[in-house]
């Protein structure tokens, strides 16, 4: 059975990571595991002739302590609930500072924020969230402003509820790690699960869609109907675009999408599948490398 015993969620006290603490907190609590909540303070280079060493000293402790003032108040909205937040500040740089905490505190799961929609660019050109996708070996959970609110008002306990969620398979050696991570998540979600596969354009016929659909009902695990709702899907056309149709007609919570090794992913690159649903789609997307 799958564990996700420690989970990381970097702030840096915008809206994007504001929401991304919302789901981190709500994985934290389904799971029982360890939230681990971190704000880095950029490192400063000043010639030491026009600051010192003790000056630049108190402005790093200075900004330590509003940030914990600030994490604070992000922890506090849910104070009541039985999740074992550590707040941690660190001086250094964002991207190096996340990698370091993800490999020596063994982080099973990052939670970050991206600006999505609101900032095309910003995957394109280097952010924090980018680098920690194309290198963390742990899974990334990527949250942006979804397209509709998947906060439930009338439960102000469970703020964040996954009822659809969607996975990506193409039946490749990647693929069963992103299962593992979307049967789990429907398991303590209760959520109905999508298997999606997409056939390339050409190879759409009625033998290879009735192959395909044959393959992904064969990902599915024996007990599974027994607790979950599953359906598998097989269409046809350009990937990316097919799974962002598909999760925006479906109203889909969440997409997992598995990637290939350290590499695969290159985000840099627009034309990246899933690159494009990450920028592109209506919810949050959940990275998993083989």
């Amino acid at each position: 059975m799958l564990k996700i015993e420690r989970i990381l969620c970097p702030v840096d006290f915008s809206e994007f990571s504001a929401r991304a603490y919302d789901y981190a907190h709500s994985l934290a609590r389904h799971y029982e595991a360890r939230l681990f909540v971190l704000h880095i303070v950029r490192n400063i280079t000043i010639d030491p002739t026009f600051l010192s060493s003790t000056v630049l000293d108190k402005v790093y402790s200075q900004q330590a302590l509003d940030a914990k003032a600030q994490m604070a108040k992000l922890v506090a909205r849910q104070a009541g609930d039985p999740v074992r937040s550590e707040l941690i500040v660190q001086m250094g740089f964002a991207t190096d500072s996340i990698l370091s905490f993800v490999k020596q505190n063994e982080i099973d799961l990052v939670v970050m924020g991206t600006h999505g929609r609101r900032g095309l660019d910003r995957l394109i050109t280097g952010s924090t969230t980018e680098s920690i996708l194309r290198k963390s070996q742990s899974p990334v959970l990527a949250v942006h402003e979804p397209t509709r609110s998947f906060v439930s008002p009338e439960s102000a306990d469970e703020p964040v509820r996954l009822r659809k969620i969607l996975c990506c398979v193409d039946f490749s050696e990647h693929s069963p790690r992103a299962l593992e991570y979307a049967f789990s998540l429907g398991l303590q979600y209760q959520a109905e699960i999508t298997l999606l596969n997409v056939l390339e354009d050409g190879k759409d016929t009625p033998e290879l869609k009735g192959r395909a659909l044959a393959g992904v009902e064969q990902l599915i695990p024996d007990d599974a109907r027994n607790w979950a709702s599953i359906t598998p899907v097989v269409l046809s056309g350009q990937p990316y675009e097919q799974i962002i149709e598909h999760a925006a007609e479906a109203q889909t919570d969440l997409i997992v999408m598995g990637v290939r090794g350290r590499n695969a992913i290159d985000l840099a690159v627009f034309g990246s599948t899933t690159h494009r649903v990450i920028q592109l789609g209506p919810c949050p997307v959940l990275v998993v490398r083989a």
